[in-house]
């Protein structure tokens, strides 16, 4: 029985838990919380921030429901941001189920509802604009709820959480939740330095237990020895020792079947049936994948395809084989769910949109899910699957940072993926980010990854990405033009600067830094001994070392350029040869003499074919030579001679040979060649032997022991000099980028030069308009805008041109620059390519990376579309899917929304701006499940 005071205590604590709303919100749940979301909901309600990492599935939104609860029972807003439209769209359903459609809102840039609700869902971006506006949108918030902030780590769109956590007002609470990453406490400490009081709980455990599987042929074979779990999961290296043998065997078998014929180790009689036979029996259709999932209980399934087209595919397969995972009731029901769509999309656009295929792989249970699928479909797909009604979805990997869809299992079908420059294995991160689905709480017990097996699987590199690592979480902070000028705007430039230091990316330089010092001070402790130990009683050894040191580098400086004139005087020799011609082939090969038989036309790496007099057919390159090669004799080479036969080569080396008979000896070099360093090389390296043998230390008898420690302390110094240096480099690195941008910004005159009257910097009437600019293009955009060229165009010609400052073509075209939709856009187009180069020239100058070029490749389609054509008229010709040009649509839009908010810009561009957006913002660009 608990003492007096223990029972006091208690009941002092379900007190002041009743004031927060923790029972009353645990209660609405309908599940108890994990040790992990009781702790962190506790840390909101007595008014910390707080960080959650947790693993996907993990139950991590609970956190932020609570703060919502808390703002709403308080009288405070609360703002949830999501990182893509999509997720914010998920949300805000899940909210108004929750607590009614007037009490919520939503804000994605191109959609507006209820924008002043007490809870509203916005993308970051949209937080981020209304920062800068100091928006009265903003008035009574008191909670802010950050999903997926590892999204931070975003090449392109990171900055904006960044931006975000630096500008919200001290009484805004944070509740950030982000994926288990490796260096929580890191951020966690930069978040508690910026934000005040901020807790960090960090959980590994996944509430669904996630067992790891390899699929061969159509078994299902477990991945460890013993059937473990990700809780359970051996970290790596240890792993290793723990792969499934039978997994292990079968990769020796395979590798030893894949091996080529006559190599040691091959099995006897293992012929080339034997090794079809080997491989015919691990592989295994996606139908067929399919059906094994299902005979296995482990349905509904996504199944990860790093390919567009290949989950397009993989649907295509699965409809054409027969096979169907849903029962005529389901099938029913999902053909409701999608006439309740069809009947509002044209008629016209159904066929170019791929509506009936994607209609049939729906009703027997299929579906892909990626970025070029139409926005409308992607929505009934994801809603479909939660529903349990849609069995089997193939996804790219956008889907690991996008909307819930968990699943009962995950299939990995490679483990490697296309960055858009080559094919590189996926991270254990993404990995685990990927299997993470696998599992849904309060619907299964447990939760299946599958690895498919190929030919080169490696059972241990899979364990390696399947045992318990975790990712870490690196910014990718930078300060854009828009950013540059809204901070000078609001506080000044030296107060911009000091905001910008408080950023997680410098916060990460520093605390390298920190590392780097210690390393400098040890290597410091280190030169200090290499130096008494060479210290010499006849003079400074240090000078000496030094002239000795220098004296290495200019001998190997003037090797390098002998190296280099041999290379270019053989170059040139070779690029003189003509066919016929006799040479003697001496450096690296040692070819002896030959014919030349063959030119080759590069002329920057000439490679002639030669015979040699043994009658062997090589190519020779500068590689080849020591030297320039001298041609000692002519012969004839038959005008039909190919080298194929023997008794051509026979006959060809019976001339040679008979032509060397009757020549002079054939000489090594060509006549005069010098192969010497130059005139200055030579004389320093006189000046330093000059200079070493007469130095006092020269003369003594332990010199060579004091020189080794010499060279020693010299490598050091030169690796400890490198490393200041980098400590230099990183130190103050934002504010450095900051001042290079805003070099920029005052050439093109968007900022007044700071100086000792106006230390603060001054914005221009067109840096006032750019801060109302947002976009990877954002200064090329506003410099167009300034110069007039879009001010008369009509709302088609406006939507076309804005789709250049907009729109990235997924590969990159080198062909001549299309003809334009109309003269205006004709001229505008010149005078965006015209502005970007100079643009791009001012950053190379200032050391910024470059702002991408303007894209044609959308002008026609988005011209026509917003002239009325249908979906089918503006795609055609191009190699664009109805879900990119519908996503690319709306980021015209949200450019046009920008354009026409800003202050005092010319009227009539402000009206084709607003036309612009009402024709492009119709058919398929315009429909989204959310407002129905």
């Amino acid at each position: 029985m608990n003492t007096p005071t223990e029972r006091y205590t208690a009941a002092k604590e379900r007190s002041q838990e009743t004031e927060t709303g923790l029972p009353e919100f645990r209660a609405s749940l309908g599940f108890d919380l994990d040790p992990f979301q009781e702790e962190a909901c506790r840390a909101v309600a007595t008014g910390s921030g707080v960080l959650v990492a947790a693993p996907t599935g993990a139950g991590k939104t609970v956190v932020g429901e609570f703060a919502i609860f808390q703002a709403l029972r308080t009288g405070r807003k609360a703002f949830y941001t999501t990182p893509i439209k999509a997720l914010s769209n998920q949300k805000y359903s899940d909210l108004v189920d929750t607590y009614g459609a007037e009490r919520v809102g939503l804000l994605t840039g191109d959609m507006t509802i209820n924008g002043e609700a007490e809870i509203v869902v916005m993308t970051t971006e949209v937080l981020r604009n209304m920062l800068y506006a100091d928006s009265d949108t903003l008035d009574s918030l008191g909670f802010v709820v950050m999903d997926e902030v590892h999204y931070l780590a975003d090449k392109f769109r990171g900055a904006v959480w960044e931006e975000v956590i630096i500008h919200l007002r001290d009484d805004v609470q944070v509740i950030s939740l982000s994926a288990t990453v490796s260096n929580a406490e890191e951020f966690g400490g930069w978040l508690d330095a910026v934000r005040g009081d901020t807790r960090i709980i960090v959980s590994e455990h996944r509430p669904i237990p996630l067992y790891q599987h390899v699929m061969v042929g159509g078994r299902l074979l477990n991945l460890f020895a013993e059937d473990l779990s990700f809780d359970q999961a051996p970290n790596a290296p240890e792993s290793v020792a723990t792969v499934n043998p039978e997994l292990t065997k079968l990769a020796h078998r395979t590798m030893a079947s894949n091996r080529p014929h006559g190599q040691r180790g091959r099995r006897p009689g293992s012929g080339s049936w034997g090794d079809k036979r080997e491989q015919l029996s691990t592989r295994v259709s996606r139908p067929e994948i399919i059906m094994a999932l299902d005979h296995a209980g482990l349905l509904p399934a996504l199944v990860f395809i790093f390919s567009r087209k290949g989950c397009d595919a993989a649907v295509a397969q699965c409809v054409r084989s027969g096979l169907a995972v849903t029962t005529i009731a389901e099938a029913t029901e999902i053909e409701q769910a999608i006439d309740l769509v069809a009947h509002k999309l044209p008629p016209d656009d159904l066929e170019v949109l791929g509506f009936w295929p994607w209609r049939e792989g729906l009703m027997r249970g299929f579906a892909a899910h990626h970025a070029g699928l139409l926005p409308i479909f992607k929505e009934i797909v994801e809603d479909l699957f939660i529903r349990g009604l849609v069995k089997v979805v193939f996804a790219t990997e956008t889907l690991a940072l996008g909307v819930n869809m968990p699943a009962r299992s995950v299939v990995m079908e490679k483990l490697e993926k296309f960055n858009g420059e080559s094919h590189v294995a996926i991270t254990a991160g993404e990995y685990t980010q990927l299997t993470g689905r696998a599992g849904r709480r309060g619907i299964d017990v447990e939760g299946h990854a599958v690895v498919l097996w190929q030919q080169d699987t490696d059972p241990a590199a899979v364990a390696g990405l399947a045992s318990k690592r975790t990712y870490p979480l690196n910014s990718s902070f930078r300060p854009t033009y828009n950013m540059s000028l809204n901070l000078t705007s609001q506080f000044g430039r030296e107060r911009a600067r000091g905001i910008l230091e408080t950023s997680f990316a410098q916060f990460q330089a520093d605390r390298s830094v920190v590392g780097m010092a210690k390393q400098v001070r040890s290597r410091e402790e280190s030169l200090a001994g290499y130096a008494k130990s060479m210290t010499c009683h006849l003079g400074d050894f240090t000078e000496y070392a030094r002239l000795r040191a220098e004296l290495s580098n200019a001998e190997k400086d003037a090797a390098k350029t002998v190296s280099r004139l041999r290379r270019s005087a053989a170059a040139e020799s070779l690029e003189t040869l003509m066919r016929g011609d006799v040479i003697e082939v001496t450096g690296t090969r040692r070819l002896g003499r030959c014919v030349v038989i063959e030119l080759d036309s590069a002329w920057h790496d000439p490679r002639p074919t030669v015979l040699t007099e043994d009658k062997h057919i090589r190519r020779i390159g500068v590689q080849d030579l020591n030297g320039p090669v001298e041609v000692v004799s002519q012969i004839r080479v038959p005008k039909g001679f190919t080298g194929r036969s023997p008794k051509e080569r026979k006959d060809l080396a019976a001339s040679l040979r008979n032509a060397l008979a009757e020549s002079r000896p054939p000489r090594r070099g060509a006549p005069g060649f010098d192969f010497t360093g130059s005139a200055e090389e030579e004389a320093r390296i006189t000046e330093l032997r000059t200079a070493l043998k007469a130095h006092p230390c020269h003369g003594c008898p332990e010199r060579e022991d004091h020189a080794r420690w010499g060279e020693r302390y010299t490598r050091l110094l030169r690796d400890t000099s490198k490393l200041r240096s980098q400590i230099s480099g990183r130190t103050n690195t934002i504010s450095k980028t900051f001042d290079k941008v805003a070099t920029v910004l005052e050439d093109f005159e968007y900022l007044v030069p700071a100086s000792a009257d106006a230390d603060q910097g001054q914005i221009t009437v067109a840096g006032q308009r750019l801060r109302r600019i947002y976009g990877e293009r954002d200064l090329l955009t506003s410099l167009v805008m300034e110069t007039g060229a879009m001010n008369t165009m009509t709302a088609e010609e406006l939507a076309g041109f804005i789709s250049a400052l907009v729109f990235h073509a997924r590969r990159e075209e080198n062909g001549p620059d299309p003809r334009m939709p109309t003269a205006k856009v004709q001229l505008a187009w010149e005078t965006s390519v015209n502005l970007w180069s100079q643009l791009s020239d001012a950053e190379a100058s200032a050391g910024l990376p470059e702002t991408a070029a303007p894209d044609s490749g959308l002008i026609w389609p988005m011209y026509k579309w917003a002239r009325g054509s249908d979906l089918r008229e503006c795609l055609r010709g191009t190699d664009l899917a109805a879900g990119d040009f519908v996503r690319w649509a709306k980021q015209v839009i949200d450019v046009l929304d920008q354009l026409a908010k800003i202050p005092d810009l010319d009227a009539g561009l402000v009206r084709s701006c607003n036309r612009a957006v009402q024709r492009v913002r119709r058919g398929v660009v315009s429909y989204s499940n959310v407002v129905d």
